[in-house]
């Protein structure tokens, strides 16, 4: 049977509405769409910071002054896209950990599915989480919320493997389910080059990489 979910703590958010003042009407939620879009597309294309405020007026066909009234830098127009990024990744996780709830009946199931389901979830968004972590080392405002969502993230995955509690050998069965989600996270972020080392790929072949985690973390939680 399920385990009953912890209370979790408050959020630690990182909103638009955080570092953007407020769309007046529809319009200007509109132009706001845009500008972030814009900025979000230009990230995703250099694989960094480097743009300028004049790029993403002109892709998002948004004036100068429409962006600076939304924006007080471009600092902030970068923190609004990374929060988005992390709300976009919880929700995947969300409705992934949602599905596998009514898929799996047994651990044996559950646990390559994971693994496979959130490698992909974390590839999907590895450009932008990378730039996340990079910014995170030197902006609290980015590393407080970047920390709140690692945080959740091993606690729903823990919570999930502890749904099959009795199909996990040993004598403590929280310390393994948080110690497999550890091993697969770190795994497969360093196969997608995220962490501060930004350690590049070696080249292993990402589904049979998926296919081996599983069966590891499987056979792990399993163990007496």
């Amino acid at each position: 049977m399920p385990s009953s979910p912890k209370k979790k703590p408050p959020s630690v958010t990182l909103a638009v509405e955080d570092v953007s003042r407020k769309p007046q009407q529809g319009r200007s939620k509109a132009s706001l769409e845009r500008m972030l879009a814009a900025a979000r597309e230009l990230m995703l294309e250099r694989g960094s910071e480097e743009f300028t405020l004049q790029e993403v007026s002109r892709r998002g066909k948004v004036s100068i002054g429409s962006i600076y009234l939304r924006f007080d830098s471009k600092d902030n127009l970068v923190r609004a896209v990374i929060g988005n990024t992390l709300d976009d990744v919880s929700g995947e996780e969300a409705t992934m950990l949602s599905a596998l709830e009514r898929e799996c009946a047994s651990l044996g199931e559950f646990v390559p599915r994971y693994v496979e389901r959130y490698a992909e979830v974390l590839r999907r968004n590895a450009a932008l989480l990378r730039l996340s972590m990079e910014r995170a080392a030197y902006d609290p405002l980015v590393s407080g919320p970047g920390k709140d969502h690692a945080l959740r993230a091993t606690s729903a995955g823990t919570e999930a493997m502890l749904r099959y509690r009795d199909e996990i050998g040993g004598d403590d069965g929280e310390l393994k389910a948080r110690s497999a989600y550890h091993v697969i996270f770190a795994t497969l972020a360093r196969q997608l080059s995220l962490g501060s080392t930004y350690e590049s790929a070696d080249g292993y072949n990402w589904n049979q990489l998926k296919r081996e985690l599983g069966r590891m973390c499987l056979a792990y939680l399993r163990a007496a």
